[in-house]
């Protein structure tokens, strides 16, 4: 029976124990969400707030947890989303919805993930389209992706590229790509320029289209042999007005080089020059009076300006911005400022009390216990031969009535400062050790009252510092030292303070290498003082006055020593000359290449000579140019196709008689082809050549090694209307060139009228 009872108590104490040992949900909840358990701790405050649904405690700790529990699951889920995650981001937001259901941002990125997986395919399909270079159809995925989404990084990162493929395509211009290059003679007098321009045309395998304004009757002389067809063609147009622009690789278009045509045919460019270490307005100054470009925009918050110009402008101040825009040199200034002192204080002597003070004394005086160090009394005759006593004077001295004089003092102290400070090429460093003394000023204004205002002197070391860093690694700099100290305090009228300061300045200028260390001393100040004090007349005995004497002596000795150290950080270097030595065009073309020839064989320049009687033939006769416009006559063969030569004979359709014309010969085609000699026939009872030598009806013509061409000024003699033609019999190359037999060209008829 005992037992029983025993177990029974047992179990008792067992069920009010774990029912003692249980905490409450709410306790519980807080324990385990400052834990970091975030989810067992917002189960455990559901708990509490079912239980107790009106502690408004527990119910507004619920719903912050609930907020932040939520918030935190959503950044995460945010920071999925980013990384490219979409599962895990889901699954967040989800998570996120069911802590707490009205939770707007998890809704929006649930939202955000279709369109994220829906961007996805886009940016798939866009890079296909960039794989196979179609630039167009791709740049429209990713723009609709950036339209629904402006911060998608792929998608942005996707369209710099073709950004950036698409403005080297425009960038490059297009560039001749036939035998421009080649060699060609020319010799010509007063003769057509278009009909130059043609000849060299055929020769080079070029396409050339006349601006309208290109005038027809332009007549020119040149006589060049083996020179470069690229050269000669830019020599040709700039001693005529003329300029060109690259149509594609084998079409040029020429146009007068005016101002007007400039503005119609001329290609500009807008470039943004964002300036990093000079003042904006300084650079932009430069470029208007280098360059002399009028639109230009300046963004001084940015420090950035954008500027319209030709190309060749824009590469000219790009040039200009990178040799000027450096960054300024720096110097790090290493200084120590050492100051020494030393004070010496001797006070040796017996020091007498210098007054005694007699005063009445009163009864009150006495009552108080004024102590007296000692008193006398004075009895003297009084009136009618009486006596009188004066008991009440006093006499009175300062305790203690005798001092003596033991000290000696000596003080040293050393004051090392060293600051570092680092400054900008020709700005000021100031440094400033000691203390800032306030000073009151005090104004009275009459109807107005008193005003006070305070003000602080700098008292203590001052070094001033203006650096100059040469290209040579030196630093010139000029030094201003200023010490000073309190010597003392001076009381006003008013009750206020002033102060008499002590000062040492020195100012110097200096150059120092890179490294090398300056010392700035003899900053010495020696102040000695010695005070006497002498009991009158017993300081004067023989021996025994010094037991009278009280000596006082003062010695203040101080000595600044300032020792600078520069050390380059940066430095610029002198550019080299192929970096500041910029080629900058002519006054109309800035930046425009140079019109130059290259290097010609030996009297490459000179004119051959004419043919003598008897055959003897020339290189080219000079012709005076057609009147009439030439028609387009049947197309010979394309210059240099398959590296055959041809020869070409261009001359007018019809004529008046008794007038001059021209007739243009040409042979090219071929880079290896060797001098030669064509033979002209023409009928000389209807034409008259008119270059001198003989009028026999044919002429041969020499052409240097790689072709060249000729024109031929013919007169119509013939007073008849009629026909004639012009021709070209044979072609004989000099050795053996190893070239097919060249072709000739048909004859030209002309009319005569």
């Amino acid at each position: 029976m005992r037992a029983q009872a025993f177990v029974l108590l047992a179990v008792l104490l067992v069920t009010f124990g774990g029912c003692a040992t249980k905490k409450e949900p709410f306790t519980e909840a807080k324990e385990l969400l400052a834990e970091g358990k975030i989810d067992m701790g917002l189960a455990s405050l559901e708990e509490a707030a079912r239980k107790e649904p009106d502690n408004l405690q527990i119910r507004a700790m619920l719903a912050r947890q609930r907020e932040a529990i939520a918030a935190r699951h959503v950044l995460d889920a945010d920071s999925a989303r980013s990384r490219g995650n979409l599962p895990a981001a889901e699954q967040g937001y989800r998570r996120a919805l069911e802590i707490n259901p009205d939770k707007e941002r998890a809704q929006e990125g649930l939202a955000g993930l279709d369109m994220d997986r829906r961007h996805v395919d886009l940016l798939k399909r866009a890079e296909e389209l960039m794989a196979r270079k179609d630039y167009a159809a791709a740049e429209h995925e990713l723009r609709t992706v950036l339209q629904e989404n402006p911060n998608q990084k792929d998608a942005r990162r996707f369209l710099h590229q073709i950004t950036e493929i698409e403005f080297q395509a425009e960038k490059v211009s297009p560039a001749l790509k036939t035998a421009y290059k080649k060699p060609v003679t020319l010799e010509f007098r007063d003769a057509g320029l278009k009909s130059i321009f043609e000849i060299m045309a055929r020769t080079a395998g070029i396409n050339v289209v006349f601006d309208k304004d290109v005038r027809q009757d332009t007549k020119t002389s040149i006589f060049v042999r083996d020179t470069n067809v690229e050269d000669v063609f830019k020599l040709l147009l700039m001693t005529n007005q003329l300029t060109h622009k690259v149509l594609n690789e084998n079409s040029v278009l020429i146009y007068p080089n005016t101002p007007a045509k400039q503005k119609e045919y001329q290609e500009l460019a807008v470039r943004s020059f964002y300036v990093v270490n000079t003042d904006v307005k300084q650079i932009v100054a430069m470029v208007r009076g280098l360059v002399k470009t009028k639109d230009m925009h300046v963004d001084e918050r940015l420090n950035l300006f954008v500027m319209k110009d030709t190309p060749d402008a824009i590469r000219l101040v790009e040039r200009l911005v990178a040799v000027n825009d450096l960054a300024d040199p720096e110097v790090m200034l290493e200084v120590e400022v050492l100051e020494i002192r030393r004070d010496l204080l001797r006070n040796l002597g017996f020091q007498y009390p210098d007054q005694v003070q007699i005063s009445m004394l009163t009864a009150a005086t006495a009552a108080a216990g004024v102590p007296i160090p000692g008193d006398f009394r004075i009895s003297s005759a009084g009136v009618n031969g009486g006596t009188s006593t004066i008991d009440n004077l006093t006499a009175i001295i300062k305790n203690p009535a005798l001092i003596i004089n033991l000290k000696q003092t000596e003080q040293i102290v050393n004051v090392l400062a060293n600051p570092r400070i680092r400054v900008k090429n020709r700005e000021k460093a100031k440094i400033l050790i000691g203390d800032k003394v306030p000073v009151v000023t005090t104004t009275a204004t009459a109807n107005v009252g008193v005003a006070s205002s305070v003000s602080y002197l700098d008292v203590g070391l001052k070094l001033d510092v203006e650096s100059t860093i040469t290209l040579q690694d030196e630093v010139s700099m000029k030094v201003s030292l200023e010490v000073s100290n309190i010597v003392k305090e001076i009381t006003i009228a008013n009750g206020g303070l002033a102060y008499q300061v002590g000062t040492r300045t020195a100012s110097t200028t200096l150059a120092l290498k890179d490294g090398e260390t300056q010392i700035l001393a003899g900053l010495i100040s020696d102040d000695e003082r010695a005070n006497l004090i002498k009991v009158p007349g017993l300081a004067e005995l023989p021996y025994l006055g010094k037991l009278f004497t009280s000596k006082n002596f003062t010695r203040n000795k101080t000595e600044i020593a300032l020792l600078i150290t520069p050390r380059i950080v940066r430095n610029i270097s002198r550019p080299a000359r192929i970096d500041s030595d910029l080629h900058f065009g002519t006054e109309n073309a800035v930046g425009a290449r140079p019109v130059t020839l290259k290097k010609n064989q030996p009297h490459s320049l000179a004119m051959s000579s004419s043919g003598a009687a008897g055959g003897a033939g020339f290189a080219a006769q000079a012709a005076v140019p057609m009147d009439e416009p030439r028609p387009p006559r049947e197309r010979e063969p394309e210059a240099g196709a398959g590296g055959v030569p041809v020869v070409t004979l261009v001359g007018p359709e019809q004529v008046l008689a008794d007038k001059e014309f021209a007739v243009s010969v040409s042979l090219g085609g071929s880079d290896s082809l060797p001098p030669a000699e064509l033979e002209l026939s023409y009928d000389a009872s209807a034409l008259e050549l008119l270059d001198g030598g003989e009028k026999s009806g044919s002429r041969t013509l020499k052409m240097g090694k790689g072709g060249g061409g000729a024109e031929l000024r013919f007169k119509a003699v013939s007073q008849k209307p009629g026909t004639t033609q012009v021709s070209i019999k044979g072609v004989t190359l000099q050795g053996d060139s190893g070239l097919p037999e060249i072709p000739l060209p048909p004859a030209i008829s002309i009319d005569i009228r």
